[in-house]
């Protein structure tokens, strides 16, 4: 991000896959910003809103003069497809005129920004280099969904995602271990991994819930909620990963909130995955852990 000559209102995010792409704002924050476990967007100067057209391309034209060689672009802030087809279009043809180089656009994707878009809508964007969306799943279960105030169901996450899917564009899903705490660990790891089966997605992510600024938000919903412990953790994702049934996805535990990182495509590395898993459980000293300061957001 510091690579480009972006005047940002801070904090931005963005995939630890974004690392070195060029992050265009569509928007500023989020327009759901309402899940209890999500503290990216909670500042007063994250509210939301969607930057004017004029704004946008007049970073494109900045950094396709000081960063011609730019190959990849993030569209941010956490909520870039909740604009018109027709807007996104706009952009995207502006970005593959103005980036020579440019090999693929990605974004976040809220499910319910997907409700009003058709399939030939997404497709249209593909061909203009809309070519990945990250999709916070977070669970596929429904209690622990309502729980967070995701504002998003099973089925209206899987519809988003197998609409992408018919689209050609790759999809990058994200589950969050321990996000049902103790009492509803195992339907949180069961039936997101049925979310999962059902969208066959290009790239599968689980981070560890945390909370940097405290739980008290989080609690005052979800009442009963309760921390899993390191190995209950690793119990969850040996539950979850058990139960997906995937053709040719590629799985990812390594994002720093985690104390076990695995790489994997499923199915084939299934049976490798739930055996590291196993012995982190039963003979956790034997496997190089994460410490705590190592882990973060």
């Amino acid at each position: 991000m510091n690579f480009y000559p972006i005047d940002y209102i801070e904090p931005v995010f963005r995939p630890p896959s974004e690392a070195y792409s060029f992050i265009l704002p569509l928007t500023n924050g989020c327009s759901w910003n309402k899940c209890t476990f999500c503290e990216m967007y909670t500042q007063e100067q994250k509210k939301f809103r969607a930057r004017k057209d004029e704004e946008v391309q007049a970073d494109i034209a900045k950094v396709a003069a000081q960063v011609p060689q730019t190959k990849r672009v993030f569209l941010a802030d956490g909520d870039a497809m909740i604009l018109p087809t027709r807007r996104l279009k706009s952009v995207l043809e502006n970005l593959k005129d103005s980036f020579l180089n440019l090999e693929r656009v990605s974004s976040y994707c809220l499910p319910r920004n997907l409700a009003k878009k058709s399939v030939e809508e997404l497709i249209e964007l593909r061909e203009l280099g809309l070519e990945m969306l990250y999709v916070g799943l977070e669970s596929g279960d429904e209690f622990v969904l309502d729980m967070v105030n995701k504002g998003e169901s099973f089925e209206s996450s899987v519809s988003a995602l197998q609409k992408i899917k018919q689209a050609g564009i790759k999809s990058s899903v994200m589950v969050l271990n321990g996000l049902g705490g103790q009492r509803y660990s195992q339907q949180h790891a069961v039936n997101s991994a049925k979310a999962i089966n059902a969208a066959q997605p290009d790239y599968v992510s689980t981070l560890v819930v945390s909370f940097p600024m405290g739980e008290e938000r989080y609690r005052e919903r979800f009442v009963d909620w309760e921390p899993l412990t390191q190995t209950q953790l690793f119990r969850e994702l040996h539950t979850f990963i058990s139960h997906l049934e995937l053709e040719d996805s590629t799985f990812r535990s390594d994002h720093a909130s985690n104390y076990l990182p695995l790489k994997g495509q499923l199915g084939r590395d299934k049976t490798k995955l739930l055996m590291q898993l196993d012995t982190a459980i039963n003979t956790p000293e034997k496997i190089q852990l994460r410490e705590e300061w190592q882990r973060g957001l």
